[in-house]
């Protein structure tokens, strides 16, 4: 039997703000994260875990637009205080390390290496790091040991606002083969089809329901650039900017064509990205063969629901 097994992750407000210090840890995982505001840096450097072995993140904006940057010591705190306070721009620091203080020099050169790789790889937040580093030399059984220790950790990561390192494009849907048709063991449940068209800009864009995620397929139509006046500074604008940045959305003669399946968290948030301006997403997708929109849609999945005795 396989799926997805749940886990349980506490968060801890230190001062009881939501917006202040935040420890965060997963049951059975041996890290620990500690995100914290530029404005009590002061208090989190004081704080016994700022002072032992691991890697941290910088978050902010430069020019309007995000950034972070990623580093590594063996006292985090001297480390920030030392040099990385000099840099103007970011608002936030997030301290990893592990309960018992257990990793070393070359655990967490590895672990800074993979962030940097993964953040460029997604190319979501624009790295303040000078230069690429390269990964250590580690024994298989301690790599073995990071690469988990990474998984985990872009689990919590997202936990506290954290989500550079989400990967959101997907894969191309596998076709089915005979060999995997020969023995059917559970019917997939049918994946919903969305079309959006805006005649105006000769934009078509396709999109599948699947998984709780709203994906734009690949080869679908975008707007060349952010259109929307007054909103040039809002969320789905900056995310435009984004998927264009990483390569996600792709120049293509007067648009720009999706290069990848992409996940959004909303039929908004697609709607949005696809005609450049805000875009009321429940409206403007309608279902492939019926012509309904998306909330008509969602209001018919909701209705065929059997309150349980």
């Amino acid at each position: 039997m396989t799926g997805t097994i749940g886990r349980s992750l506490e968060l801890f407000y230190i001062d009881g703000r939501p917006d202040g210090m935040l420890t965060a840890e997963l049951f059975n995982w041996t890290g620990h994260v500690l995100l914290a505001p530029r404005t009590q840096l002061a208090a989190a450097l004081a704080r016994p875990e700022a002072r032992y072995t691991g890697v941290y993140l910088l978050l902010g904006e430069q020019d309007g637009k995000a950034r972070a940057y990623v580093g590594e010591g063996e006292d985090i705190a001297a480390r920030i205080r030392d040099h990385d306070v000099k840099k103007d721009w970011w608002t936030s620091a997030v301290l990893i390390t592990t309960a018992a203080n257990k990793l070393n020099k070359a655990h967490i050169k590895y672990l800074e290496a993979r962030l940097v790789e993964v953040a460029q790889n997604i190319g979501r937040v624009p790295l303040d790091n000078g230069n690429t580093p390269s990964k250590p030399s580690l024994s298989e059984a301690d790599t073995s040991k990071m690469e988990g220790f990474l998984d985990t950790l872009h689990v919590v990561l997202p936990a506290v606002r954290v989500d550079m390192f989400i990967q959101r494009a997907r894969p191309a849907a596998a076709s089915a083969t005979s060999e995997s048709l020969a023995v059917p063991l559970t019917a997939p449940p049918p994946t919903a089809r969305f079309i959006l068209e805006t005649p105006l800009h000769a934009l078509t864009a396709q999109a599948s329901l699947r998984d709780g995620e709203f994906i734009v397929e690949a080869g679908s139509l975008a707007r060349l650039k952010w259109a929307g006046l007054g909103s040039e500074h809002s969320t789905y604008a900056q995310l435009h900017a984004e998927l264009r940045r990483g390569g996600i959305l792709s120049e293509d003669g007067e648009h720009c064509r999706f290069m990848q399946n992409y996940a959004f968290r909303s039929p908004s948030a697609a709607a949005a990205v696809v005609n450049g301006r805000p875009t009321n997403g429940t409206i403007v997708w309608k279902e492939v063969g019926t012509g309904i929109t998306y909330k008509e849609w969602e209001a018919r999945q909701l209705s065929s629901f059997v309150a349980a005795p």
